[in-house]
């Protein structure tokens, strides 16, 4: 019993630092206000030879719609897409140097957009060292470590959706209520007008019109 206590405290201490020891790969995660008429920019160096990869998603604004392209450092590009409401891109980078991804909104007059993206750059680290080139099987407790570790990337990746979710419906939530709030507003006023047109010509109708005498003038 005693031997025990201190292999489990180790082991436990195992699996706490493996998993503070796994790493997400480089990149930037960000929601952003993109007025109407606009467009922004965001660059990243990158290695030749590297993946990267981009999710984005218009959040508010308009019908949640967004230009994005993204061009290589030669001016190329290599990814382009026009009103998308979300998408995923995956490249691997053939030159090395600064990567350009754009939002546009230049088509839109009057809508504001809030649009997120996660722009994420290399594979991730694995969580185990020397994981790729080991011939042994893995440990229970690494065995461990690995599923673990899988299952909370799933949790965030879902925590990051359902956020995203979340604040789309309550932009459209609030923009429900406003359009609700002006057509109380509208029609109460247009009742105070009906009501009052109507009382004045129900008095009208009962007022004694009294004859207007003329003087004549010999």
């Amino acid at each position: 019993m005693d031997s025990a206590t201190p292999r489990s405290a180790s082991a436990l201490l195992l699996l706490l630092l493996l998993l503070l020891r796994a790493e997400r790969s480089g990149g930037a995660e960000l929601t952003f206000e993109l007025p109407d008429n606009a467009k922004q920019c965001f660059h990243e160096d990158v290695e030749q030879g590297v993946k990267f990869s981009l999710d984005y998603q218009v959040i508010t604004g308009g019908h949640y719609d967004v230009d994005c392209y993204v061009e290589d450092p030669l001016g190329n590009t290599i990814y382009r897409e026009t009103k998308k409401q979300y998408d995923s891109f995956t490249h691997r980078a053939e030159v090395k140097g600064v990567y350009q991804f754009c939002f546009s909104n230049e088509f839109s007059t009057f809508s504001h957009k809030t649009v997120y993206f996660d722009f994420q750059v290399g594979d991730e680290p694995p969580i185990l060292p020397d994981m790729g080139n080991r011939v042994t099987a893995l440990t229970q407790m690494e065995s461990a470590c690995v599923t673990i570790h899988e299952a909370l990337k799933t949790v965030i990746d879902s925590q990051t959706h359902y956020r995203l979710r979340e604040a789309q419906d309550r932009a459209r939530a609030e923009d429900l209520n406003s359009r609700v709030s002006y057509w109380s507003v509208g029609e109460t006023i247009a009742l105070f007008v009906v009501s009052v047109s109507q009382v004045l010509l129900l008095k009208s109708f009962f007022t004694e019109k009294r004859p207007v005498s003329r003087a004549v003038h010999s």
